[in-house]
């Protein structure tokens, strides 16, 4: 697997939300299971032992978790962006579309394996899908990656993208289209990602839900070569990548 670079950026922790809310559930299972080996009659104290223990098995299981995932945010990510990007082998000249690009973790890391090629990043920009998401970010990720110059953001909608037809050579998305509600929505953002791609052009799609969905979809769109990759278990909830081709013009 090759390592684009030693990272510089801040990319946040993913779904920070769901990291929050279980790690108050771990707190109040452990808190709950600490009460119950004290508060119940002495009579009942085998009921307060037996609902102690389950809570705090609760507590210990949901704390893993959500160590898991911070783990997955601070060093899985990274590991796993290395194998998206192999997977589209880039040779250095392309012009690379990230859908979702969030904070810049696959954007920076594809701009340093490009020379005289560009990465282009479209997001929008939605701060529950990763803490501090915002567009500021992911500039000031870039200078201190040293990318800059090779990189460019765009304020738009996956299902609704403002390219030409046929503008870039690769297009990958990372943790980002199963945000889109509904699969018939998914679907629009599958064909604009056929859409801007050129004949030929490669895409690497990786998600941890609806992958079997986006590898059906690019299919029935008349993608070639497309296959699922995984899952790998360096992010939490483990991850798969759908990859393929544009078909070339006959």
């Amino acid at each position: 697997m090759e390592q684009s670079h030693n990272r510089r950026g801040d990319y946040g922790i993913d779904a920070p939300v769901v990291v929050r809310n279980l790690a108050l559930m771990g707190a109040g299972f452990l808190l709950l299971g600490a009460a119950a080996f004290f508060l119940f009659p002495e009579r009942l104290q085998w009921l307060g032992k037996s609902v102690g223990l389950v809570c705090l098995a609760s507590s210990l299981v949901i704390t893993a978790e959500v160590l898991y995932m911070i783990w997955s945010s601070k060093v899985g990510k990274y590991r796993e962006r290395e194998r998206l990007l192999d997977l589209v082998g880039l040779r250095g000249d392309e012009k690379v579309l990230d859908v979702g690009c969030g904070r810049g973790l696959v954007l920076n890391a594809a701009a340093h394996r490009l020379t005289t090629g560009k990465a282009v990043g479209i997001d929008i920009w939605n701060r529950q899908d990763q803490s501090g998401n915002d567009p500021d970010a992911m500039l000031a990720n870039a200078r201190m990656e040293g990318v800059a110059e090779r990189v460019e953001i765009v304020d738009g909608d996956a299902r609704s993208m403002p390219f030409a037809d046929s503008a870039f050579d690769v297009v990958v998305s990372s943790l980002a289209l199963h945000n889109i509600p509904g699969s018939e929505e998914r679907y629009r953002a599958l064909s604009e990602i056929l859409r801007v791609l050129k004949p030929g052009g490669r895409f690497a799609i990786l998600d941890f839900q609806h992958v079997r969905e986006y590898a059906e979809a690019f299919a029935r769109l008349g993608a070639v070569e497309v296959r699922i990759v995984g899952p790998h278990w360096l992010i939490f909830p483990p991850v798969r990548i759908a990859v393929g081709r544009k078909a070339k013009e006959s």
